[in-house]
């Protein structure tokens, strides 16, 4: 089937972001801070979060992090919104844990990466993802980001994967755009940009919308341009793109984790955010004040 802008709502919303996952200066989880965080990002525009991704810093949090986490954020934002969670790790057995514990702890979907590090082939990673997708009764999220993971869910895996009831969209981070046309063109799969610079020219040809790591700090903005775009106004919607795209160099183009420039911008701004857990490190005063400069010059207009 053909997946168009006409077709049926995403299963997680259209703007949604990529939640980092606050700590205290203590480096514990803060629990109150997420609660914050959530209700001010779906107050202003978001209308799904993603928690424990790349973002979230999902390779430095416990299994019981993960779950309070979700129950934190639940409490939170109630059923405003759908919660998608993280469990993707390079062991498929804690994977499909993690994918249970999610569903307990009140989740609505999961984003599950590829194995990283081992690098299984294409077979093996189809059969990674149905035993996920087996595992519970959520539906999924697959995420493509090869560039961390080393193995990249080609267009024809993509493809059989997507005749599995629970697989229902893609976080896409491969910079392939034609590939992730070939798979909006032959499936039903809800296509999220994962990269800010995509948020467009995805949703364009018949994406779902995003999921945002630069949303941390500027909601309301990103939304705006899907919004214009579903108006009718794709000069104003591409206006809005292009005027994000200094902050969006920087904050994710610019040597540091998209972590590190959230946490830094959050923190500057006394939102909740804190510090990072090793091995990242925060970003530095020059950096800081970089980042702070783009971001109020983007929120001037």
């Amino acid at each position: 089937m053909t997946n168009t802008a006409t077709s049926a709502p995403p299963p997680f919303g259209r703007a949604l972001c990529a939640m980092v996952t606050p700590f205290t200066e203590a480096g514990d989880l803060d629990l109150d801070g997420a609660r914050l965080l959530a209700g001010r990002l779906v107050s202003e525009g978001c209308d799904g979060l993603v928690l424990s991704g790349t973002t979230g810093e999902s390779p430095t949090t416990t299994d019981g992090e993960k779950s309070a986490l979700v129950t934190a954020v639940r409490e939170a934002v109630g059923d405003r919104v759908p919660i998608v969670s993280g469990v993707g790790t390079f062991d498929t057995r804690h994977t499909v844990e993690l994918a249970r514990q999610a569903e307990k702890a009140g989740a609505d979907g999961v984003l599950v990466v590829s194995p990283y590090y081992s690098r299984p082939p294409q077979d093996a990673l189809e059969a990674h993802f149905r035993e996920v997708a087996d595992a519970s009764g959520l539906p999924l999220m697959l995420y493509d980001i090869p560039a961390r993971t080393g193995t990249r869910i080609e267009p024809e895996t993509m493809i059989r994967l997507a005749e599995h009831p629970r697989v229902v969209a893609v976080k896409d981070c491969s910079y392939d755009f034609l590939g992730a046309q070939k798979v909006l063109d032959r499936t039903d799969l809800a296509y999220y940009a994962g990269c800010d610079e995509h948020i467009l020219a995805l949703y364009a040809v018949g994406g779902a919308g995003y999921v945002s790591t630069v949303a941390n700090v500027v909601p309301a903005q990103l939304r705006a341009i899907l919004d214009a775009f579903e108006a009718g106004d794709t000069p104003v919607s591409a206006r809005l793109q292009q005027r994000a795209t200094p902050l969006i160099e920087l904050m994710m183009a610019a040597g540091l984790p998209g972590t590190v420039t959230v946490k830094a911008l959050l923190n500057s701004l006394g939102l909740p955010g804190g510090s990072v857990r090793a091995p990242l490190l925060p970003a530095g005063r020059e950096a800081v004040g970089g980042l702070l400069a783009a971001y109020e010059q983007f929120v001037a207009g």
